[in-house]
């Protein structure tokens, strides 16, 4: 069941190739996003289906091409009421990555779609 759901991850790729961010920082990006939106809906049913099956967790990791693009994402996954996380790297107040909170597949694919896969 778990299968049907996907979590998109977006990340920066300009932290990377642009301002040289090492790859472990990039990934811990990620990674903060993903942790933060599970926590944060913990208890909605996408995630207790997603999460109930970990050794087919789905996730869609892409790349977005700067601050600006990340955050047009997230301001229409806010203005559609798609739950998601803008990670906002501290101290620096960065945004570095966003997070969906698990959706079927055909729900959200659509917001997605303009984004290439992380390289």
């Amino acid at each position: 069941m778990a299968a049907s759901m996907v979590q998109y991850v977006v990340v920066r790729s300009d932290l990377l190739h642009t301002l040289k961010w090492p790859t472990g920082a990039i990934i811990a990006q990620a990674c903060h996003a993903c942790t933060a939106v599970l926590h944060t809906f913990h208890s909605d049913p996408n995630v207790q289906q997603y999460t109930s099956d970990l050794d087919h967790m789905h996730k869609v990791v892409l790349e977005a091409k700067d601050e600006d693009s990340v955050r047009k994402l997230s301001d229409k996954l806010q203005e559609d009421n798609i739950d998601h996380k803008l990670w906002i790297e501290q101290p620096e107040n960065i945004p570095t990555c966003l997070a969906s909170k698990p959706y079927p597949k055909e729900q959200i694919q659509k917001y997605f779609k303009k984004f290439k896969l992380f390289k």
